[in-house]
């Protein structure tokens, strides 16, 4: 193929971008001395076509390397080269053998041998492809903006949803963005509102012991590029469109999409890492270094830490987030270790961190769900202080609340209240909104909801690293056996304390979060650290839908309540007191109006009254190993004769008689009640 001769482009936009007769190149090199732009023919050349060597004032402006090539189009596979010092006690690791991607890419491919080495040489290296963003018809889309108050997200990861083949999903569609949407009608079923997709970003899926693959996908190459072990098509568009149509079906079922994004870290790791863009470009300015730039500084557990407070990076992390809403119409980010995005260059926190008030600010991210994971892996941990005025944090105190106070340890009887209201002893400053707090009991990373009712340790051996990898704090309990079990009331048990677990998650103020299948029981055999484990332990067993089914009707129930119910801290948050004031909520103990705060105490009950003043409900949590009688107050709303309590939630019985519609239940007219050992019951009143 003939090209036309090089002609000097412009600094911006950076990346590839298509022009009217070909594509204009731009790349940040600081460092570098010469660029080289290759042009391949293919995804397995070896050699490029066509090399345009980028030197001279009229290619370089300041930093940024660049040129228009014309006669190019969309679906060019391109790479760098780039020329300059190796100086490690700088921070300079250039070397010209290496083919780079485009940080700015939209799409890439990767060869049939690509293999995770240190060197990327040009057989065996991913390659960036030219991109149109525009050529992709949405046919109205757009993001929800459904208000947090709403929100019920089920988190999820696209391939192990759908790749069981249980799942019915079938080849070339299982684990795959297409698959997900044939599973779209069970999470309408389910209500929940919005999907939390685990990294869906391009990342390294050879980055994983002994020959495993990574499968959570927290090992990015690329920011921009929508990850091909997710499509199933073979072309470099595919991804970009299935994607794009998930988006889209998801978006029409009222479903918002939300993604698990990783700005702390890359799959580059440390210097005996792979180079695939950045340490090849700007080492001193994409990463965090040590030891006079010899080394890494490792905030993230990963051997890097992206210096998310340079400039360079600050702008990159910006333009994704824009590029996903605006082109990819997502609703939101949760973002991985957010608390690393507060180090400053030198990895002090900062009280005011430049790229966390970008994204606050940012006019195009306005109305879009920012979640932050609020801790990192060097210990600074930010929950109830994140530093931003429009994000949500993951409330990891609601997490390990809930779990040692249901596991019986003593102490927790006055947290878990704080938790069931909104945190307002987290969350209660400067007008946050209840909605501040993101409730979840599991996620990806820990016990899934079965297996935190059945170990009491992690069992990781599968990850072949001798089971020193995961968690050792679970809060976990096995209700009397390790493991597997026939026991009929071990089994019992551990279906009663799921029970428990999700009524407390989905009554509670707040956004909830539930784990892909906790709602049918989905195991992983013990462990807690899944990440390299792409199989059964981590897929969706869809056989458990009929025989869990009964608990899927429980927790779609409570969700239906949510989306009905007019929360007591709705808008603005209160202390205990200011709630007993407003005559809203009243506490009691076995007692009325005596709650037990003491540490000895395993039990309390709450009345709760509806802002409209419609409906009501009594909740009695009894965490202790024996029956407890509770007090039942009169029912607040008993002016209307056709008013009075109603059986809604009793955890220790069996379906269907462990929940009914709100407001429908069986007349509960006694003054008191029997609470079963380790179960929740909950009377409603409704006005119609």
């Amino acid at each position: 193929m003939a090209f036309a001769p090089l002609a000097p482009g412009s600094s911006s936009p950076l990346g590839a971008t298509p022009l009217s007769g070909g594509v204009n190149f731009s790349i940040y090199s600081k460092d570098a001395t010469a660029v080289e732009l290759c042009l391949f023919d293919s995804p397995d050349a070896v050699e490029p076509s066509q090399v345009y060597r980028l030197e001279g004032e009229q290619y370089r402006t300041f930093h940024y390397w660049h040129c228009f090539v014309a006669g190019l189009s969309p679906g060019q596979v391109y790479g760098y080269r780039v020329e300059g010092p190796y100086e490690l006690d700088r921070g300079l690791l250039f070397d010209v053998n290496n083919l780079l991607l485009d940080p700015y890419g939209l799409a890439l491919v990767m060869p049939a041998n690509y293999r995770r080495t240190a060197s990327q040489l040009v057989d065996r290296s991913m390659k960036s492809v030219v991109v149109d963003p525009a050529a992709y018809d949405w046919e109205g889309d757009k993001p929800l903006r459904r208000p947090s108050r709403d929100s019920v997200i089920y988190e999820l990861h696209v391939k192990g949803f759908t790749a069981d083949p249980s799942s019915g999903v079938e080849a070339p569609n299982a684990g795959t963005y297409l698959g997900l949407i044939e599973k779209i009608p069970y999470l309408q079923d389910l209500g929940v509102t919005a999907v939390e997709l685990l990294p869906v970003f391009q990342f390294d899926p050879f980055d994983a012991p002994g020959g495993l693959t990574n499968y959570w996908g927290y090992q990015p190459i690329s920011f921009f590029v929508p990850h091909h072990g997710y499509s199933s098509g073979s072309g470099p568009m595919a991804p970009l469109d299935e994607f794009r149509t998930l988006v889209k079906a998801l978006h029409r079922a009222g479903i918002e999409v939300i993604l698990d994004v990783v700005f702390n870290h890359t799959a580059e790791a440390d210097a005996d890492g792979p180079t695939f863009c950045y340490r090849g470009l700007a080492n001193s300015d994409y990463y965090l270094l040590k030891d006079g730039g010899a080394g890494y500084a490792d905030y993230t557990g990963c051997f890097n830490t992206l210096n998310a407070n340079n400039p360079i990076v600050r702008r990159l992390i910006r333009h994704s987030l824009r590029y996903w809403v605006e082109h990819m119409h997502v609703d939101g980010f949760r973002f991985d270790l957010a608390s690393v995005l507060s180090r400053d260059e030198t990895g002090a926190p900062s009280a005011l961190p430049p790229i966390l008030w970008d994204i606050d600010t940012d006019p195009v991210l306005a109305g879009t769900k920012l979640i932050a994971e609020a801790w990192d892996a060097a210990g600074l941990y930010q929950v109830g202080t994140f530093v931003a005025d429009n994000w949500q944090e993951w409330n990891g105190r609601f997490r390990d609340d809930v779990r040692r106070f249901l596991r019986g340890d003593s102490g927790f009887v006055r947290s878990v209240a704080q938790r069931l209201i909104g945190s307002p002893d987290i969350y209660g400053y400067e007008n946050r909104d209840a909605e501040s707090s993101v409730n979840f009991v599991t996620c990806h990373d820990g016990f899934t909801l079965s297996d935190l009712v059945s170990y009491n340790t992690k069992h990781n051996e599968s990850n072949l690293e001798s089971n020193r990898d995961g968690s050792n704090d679970n809060f976990s309990w096995n209700c009397g056996a390790e493991g597997y079990t026939d026991e009929p009331s071990v089994l019992r048990l551990r279906l009663q304390q799921r029970r428990n677990f999700l009524t407390l998650l989905l009554l509670s103020n707040g956004t909830p979060m539930i784990g892909m299948g906790d709602e049918i029981g989905r195991s992983q055999s013990g462990n807690n650290n899944a990440y390299c484990q792409d199989g059964v332990i981590s897929w969706m067993d869809w056989v458990n839908v009929g025989t869990s089914s009964d608990l899927g009707r429980f927790v779609s129930l409570l969700i239906d309540f949510r989306q009905h119910r007019d929360f007591v801290s709705e808008h603005q948050y209160y202390t205990l007191n200011s709630l007993i004031q407003l005559n809203q909520l009243r506490w009691h103990g076995v007692k009325l109006d005596q709650p037990d705060w003491s540490d000895e105490s395993h039990s309390f009950a709450v009345t709760i009254i509806s802002i409209c003043r419609r409906f009501c409900w009594h909740l009695m949590v009894n965490a202790y190993w024996q029956t407890l009688n509770f007090e039942v107050p009169v029912p607040p709303l008993a002016g209307d004769a056709t008013v009075g309590w109603r059986e809604w939630i009793d955890t220790a019985k069996a379906s269907p008689d462990d929940i009914s519609i709100f407001g429908k239940g069986s007349r509960f007219i006694d003054s008191d009640c029997q609470v079963s050992a380790r179960s929740i019951r909950v009377l409603s009143c409704y006005q119609a």
